[in-house]
């Protein structure tokens, strides 16, 4: 099999042409070599007429189009004043197409930046969008209120965690996109041709035909193309005008939430940490406009997270091992609002309709079972004790539905229903909030597994793990598959819901460590680089969900909640909870028309009202509500006919012939561009930057966290005390720097020592004014404030029993005399953890001369011509010259000599390359009593 079956779209880079007439837009694959046209009328004033001829050009095909349209376009024949086409902008993908009263806008996205690598497939953020008028100035039919709908459309920040990909499947998860790679299709034979041909789904009924290159295995699928799932697509509608007018390169959907990448060293091993969060564009809104769930189900805030861990090492999905974990957040699936037209901090929680048989809490649940199987296990973190109902009113419906629903099902597949008040938890002085949370992750992981493409190591029975043992999912002969997924909610979904979710998250990136074999026990501890690293990116995740729903970053963080936040968080909090007020008070009427507009829920229109003269938006998010007459599904059979059948495992990922149809299979080569995934990541024909090929920008473990001293543990999983972290130490030195400031410490004493080196003067000034400012600080926040400051999830209650303040941290002061005055400028750092050596008396000035002449010989080592030939004596008089002294003839940091192997090292290195591919040589003689003294030296 090649190593990606993902298909690459063939229209990367696009260029909008212009003529009075027309417009073009050329659109190529990243090489260039082939090109498509879309040609768009602008005489139409209202309807969009486009036409994809489908032809394929090259290079030299498409320079003679685009000239013959420059001719025929001039004014006259022959005149070279003006020319008959113009190049309007330059673009990389195609948001969609909209209208509103007047004529059709294009949006094109004009600026790109990438965020995360995933086997080759790169995820991309957009930075910048241009949206075009299409119909032309003489045929344009003004209306008084179009300006008004742009204006509100355009509030919709495109450039703001919008992300897209040529050849990965954003929409759903790695495991499905996986899946597919191993899903059964019926082989018919089938002529090789020069043109891509496309069997779709509405032309195939039994088989596909897939071409089956010469060499390769039978039934073996060299291209996919699949579906998207529509829940999580914010562009689908946009889109549905031309969706079935042109070819499916020019399709690119979109997603909204978050995506971060993080590089994870461990002792030089690259493994990449990825976290795609996926925001529902069902029922999608701000924080008190959209709550509960629409009559289809569809629940508000609702977040797909999904962490991937990958060895970065092998850049292959067939080859490499991957792993990944889902997990969900969104609304209580009730008919429940809260009343805004006095605007509060909290405003009183009210249901809307009755529903006694929990119809809509079963929609809801019909669409997790088929798409992640079973068991859905429920984390409900909203209180359950208030003098004064609020929070508790939803957890008295939830759980009635809850049972209604479970009657019906099998009890293997039931719903799990965990209650936990988290926030009464917070103030009890008996309760570690996150140790309990980590037991209720390691039961929720232990149950739904986890995805991983590996089949279990030898390792793993060798050394078995009680955690490993218990470990449940879908065990398969490529690996393993999560089956289930944990739903977690509060009130809002932010806080609380994000706290949880880490934990979570931070349990099965054990398991997944351990199942890629990188640690020997699925258990990490915090304070290490590995969880610092992931808590990093979770709270990255967490602030930018927070900004997208509530309108503020997070009020309470995980270090709320370890109870380790500084004292200056306290302040920060109110901050946030001030702009989350603000925020929901006067801009989040805004921001709901502008999503409602995008999304295309309301579509303007000459014979219905405009968008801000509507009372309400409920009928356009409760459609069903206005269809007569309303059929109503069964209350006992409530979820979709043949879910059942399949369970534990999803339905949208078992090999079944209605997701067979959701595929669309290429007739290709193994030689195609467009499933090379090693030409479209390296792009061997274009002068590329090494930065950005590989990603040097992401957070790295080493770079980022790891300490800086000398003789420290490099393993990412050591627990470290927090002003050992690579966070503390401030910016690299040069080696004369350091050289100095040694010199410079060991004159003035090495006893008393206290080192610290030359650096940028602003980090210095912070550190003095934090020492200044320690002893008149104010304590740092109690228990008490942590609970009862307003919070994501409604704020917290203050009459709760069980409180507890938390005394001040005392703070170390300096000693008095000479010392102080030393410690008022440099922070007290021992000189061996920072150097690795104590230095009791001034070097030698010899042994001085041979470090600066290392150090200078270092720093012009890059001017040496690759020649050797000196043009100006003058320009290079500082550069010293060395005759080589290695083995090779030619050894310099431009180039190398190859080295010669001999025929034993050759024998040896291929028998090595055939065992990887599974040709094991029979083992002789000496080689087997080898084997017999090791297990003997080994376990007897």
């Amino acid at each position: 099999m090649p190593s990606s079956a993902a298909v690459i779209s063939g229209v990367q880079k696009l260029v909008l042409y212009e003529t009075r007439a027309r417009y073009f837009l050329v659109g190529s694959n990243h090489a260039q070599t082939k090109h498509r046209v879309l040609k768009i009328d602008r005489t139409e004033p209202k309807d969009l007429v486009i036409i994809d001829d489908k032809h394929v050009y090259n290079q030299q095909e498409v320079r003679e189009l685009l000239g013959r349209l420059d001719l025929g376009n001039r004014t006259k024949i022959g005149q070279k004043g003006s020319s008959g086409l113009s190049r309007a902008v330059s673009a990389y993908g195609i948001v969609g197409f909209v209208r509103f009263l007047e004529g059709y806008y294009i949006i094109l996205i004009t600026k790109r930046r990438k965020m995360a690598d995933i086997g080759g497939h790169s995820i991309y953020k957009i930075e910048d969008t241009n949206m075009i008028y299409i119909p032309n100035d003489s045929v344009r039919v003004t209306h008084p209120d179009e300006a008004r709908y742009v204006r509100i459309f355009q509030n919709v920040d495109l450039s703001s965690n919008f992300y897209f990909s040529y050849s990965y499947d954003l929409s759903h998860s790695l495991q499905h996109n996986l899946t597919l790679l191993n899903m059964p299709f019926d082989v018919g034979k089938a002529e090789p041709e020069e043109e891509e041909e496309e069997v779709h789904e509405q032309s195939r009924q039994d088989s596909f035909d897939i071409f089956e290159d010469e060499g390769l295995p039978t039934q073996v699928v060299l291209g996919i193309r699949n579906e998207p799932y529509a829940k999580y697509v914010w562009n689908g509608k946009l889109l549905e005008k031309i969706k079935d007018i042109v070819h499916p390169d020019w399709l690119m959907y979109i997603i909204h939430g978050f995506c971060g990448q993080s590089k994870l060293l461990i002792y030089g091993r690259p493994v990449h940490v990825t976290l795609i969060a996926r925001r529902s564009s069902k029922f999608a809104g701000t924080r008190f406009l959209k709550r509960g769930a629409n009559c289809e189900g569809d629940v508000a805030n609702e977040v797909e997270t999904e962490q991937i861990i990958h060895d970065a090492s092998v850049m292959s999905f067939t080859a490499g091992s991957y792993s990944s974990y889902v997990q969900v957040r969104g609304s209580v699936p009730l008919y429940w609002s809260q009343d805004i037209s006095t605007m509060m901090p909290k405003p009183p929680i009210r249901l809307d309709q009755a529903d006694p048989y929990a119809h809509v809490a079963a929609l809801h649940f019909d669409q997790m079972l088929q798409r992640f199987g079973s068991p859905i296990i429920i984390l409900n973190l909203v209180k359950k004790r208030e003098k004064r109902k609020h929070e508790k009113i939803l957890s008295e419906e939830l759980y009635p539905a809850i049972n209604n629903l479970n009657q019906f099902l099998p009890p293997d597949h039931c719903i799990d229903y965990i209650a936990w008040d988290m926030a009464r938890y917070t103030k009890s002085k008996l309760c570690n909030v996150l140790d309990r949370l980590s037991l209720i992750a390691e039961s929720v992981v232990k149950r739904t597994g986890f995805f991983v493409n590996r089949s279990d190591f030898y390792s793993h029975a060798l050394r078995p793990d009680e955690r490993w043992g218990d470990l449940g999912g879908y065990v398969t002969p490529h690996g393993r598959m999560q089956t289930g997924v944990l739903r977690t909610n509060c009130v809002d979904c932010l806080d609380r819901t994000n706290t949880a979710q880490f934990m979570v998250g931070k349990c099965a990136l054990a398991y997944q460590l351990y199942a890629l074999g990188m640690i020997d026990k699925p258990k990490l501890q915090f304070d290490t680089d590995c969880v610092r690293l992931f808590e990093e990116l979770y709270e990255d995740h967490g602030d930018t969900l927070s900004l997208q729903y509530g309108g503020s970053q997070l009020v309470h963080r995980v270090k709320t909640y370890r109870k380790i936040a500084p004292w200056t968080q306290h302040s920060k909090d109110i901050m946030q909870t001030l702009s989350r007020y603000y925020s929901n008070a006067f801009s989040d009427a805004d921001r709901q028309d502008a999503i409602n507009l995008f999304l295309q829920v309301f579509q303007p229109s000459e014979s219905k009202p405009h968008l801000w003269e509507l009372p309400t938006d409920f009928y356009l998010h409760q459609k069903n509500s206005m269809e007569l007459p309303y059929e109503r599904r069964s209350y006992t059979y409530w979820w979709s006919e043949g879910i059942l059948s399949y369970l534990p495992l999803p339905y949208d990922e078992v090999p079944c012939e209605e997701n067979k149809n959701k595929v669309t299979v290429k007739k290709l080569t193994r030689y195609d561009e467009s499933i090379d995934i090693y030409a479209e990541f390296f792009k061997p024909y274009e002068l590329s930057s090494f930065d950005d090929t590989f990603c040097m920008a992401m957070t790295n473990s080493a770079r980022e966290f790891m300490p800086k001293t000398v003789g420290i543990d490099p393993s990412p999983f050591t627990v470290r005390k927090p002003e050992e972290t690579g966070k503390s130490v401030l910016g690299p030195l040069t080696l004369l720097e350091a050289a100095d400031d040694v010199i410079a410490l060991s004159r003035r004493g090495s006893s008393a020592a206290a080192v610290w080196p030359r650096s940028n003067k602003a980090s210095k000034e912070e550190a003095v004014l934090q020492r200044k400012t320690a002893a008149s600080a104010p304590p740092p926040p109690s228990e008490e404030a942590i609970s009862s400051s307003s919070e994501d999830d409604s704020e917290e209650d203050k009459e709760d029993d069980g409180t507890v303040s938390q005394r001040s941290t005392p703070v170390k002061l300096a000693d008095s005399g000479d010392g102080a005055r030393m410690q008022e400028d440099v922070p007290h750092h021992p000189m061996k953890e920072t150097y690795g050596l104590n230095l009791s008396e001034f070097p030698a000035e010899d042994d001085m001369m041979i470090y600066r002449r290392f150090v200078h010989l270092g720093q012009n080592q890059h001017k040496v011509e690759r020649t050797g030939q000196v043009s100006d004596p003058k320009h290079l008089e500082n550069v010293i010259n060395l005759s080589p002294v290695s083995y090779f003839t030619e050894d310099s940091i431009y180039e190398v000599q190859l080295p010669k192997v001999d025929k034993t090292s050759r024998e040896l290195f291929e028998s090595h390359i055939q065992t990887g591919q599974g040709l094991v040589r029979t083992l002789c003689r000496e080689d087997v009593l080898m084997y017999r003294e090791y297990i003997k030296n080994r376990y007897m």
